[in-house]
């Protein structure tokens, strides 16, 4: 998306030789936005499963569950559901992290899960998601490849991961 990546490239400014610290990552609110909305778009994980712990009734549907059932969470949908999202959820648009979309329902949005049994390294992830984001923004313009190589699609098996997607790569 050449409008996000040029507003990204006006936020990171030509600090290439600038050294990195989590404060000055973490300051960076756009670069945070694409993130957020890279993992919304496209989440490493389509699914996650719970194993009820008590006896309920969902109030909307009034379907029973019983302790012991698993239940699918379909993390896809839940990003692309316009009851959790006010701008069109199948948009790529980061600003909604800055706007509108702000304070979203929390579980809208569980790319490492959610609750006490989310994934204990997503800090980490998160940080060097930042890092290599920064430094290659920094560095190198990206640019569609082109219809012949950027078909798209995705292979979906555990994780959903792209397939036919061809970029150019411009070192600036």
């Amino acid at each position: 998306n050449p409008r996000v990546q040029t507003k990204l490239k006006a936020e990171l400014g030509d600090n290439k030789y600038q050294s990195l610290s989590t404060e000055k990552l973490d300051s960076l609110d756009y670069l945070n936005c694409v993130i957020q909305e890279v993992l919304r778009f496209s989440s490493p994980a389509i699914t996650t499963f719970r194993t009820v712990t008590i006896d309920d009734r969902l109030p909307a549907s009034g379907a029973q569950l019983y302790k012991g059932d698993e239940i699918m969470i379909n993390i896809y949908n839940l990003t692309r559901d316009k009851r959790y999202w006010k701008i069109d959820p199948n948009l790529f648009y980061p600003e909604r992290f800055q706007g509108e979309d702000k304070d979203h329902h929390p579980y809208a949005l569980i790319p490492f899960g959610g609750g006490h049994r989310q994934c204990i390294g997503q800090d980490l992830a998160r940080l060097e998601l930042k890092a290599i984001i920064n430094r290659l923004m920094q560095q190198v313009t990206f640019s569609d490849g082109g219809p012949e190589v950027n078909a798209g699609g995705h292979n979906q098996t555990v994780t959903l991961m792209p397939k036919n997607v061809g970029v150019t790569i411009t070192f600036d």
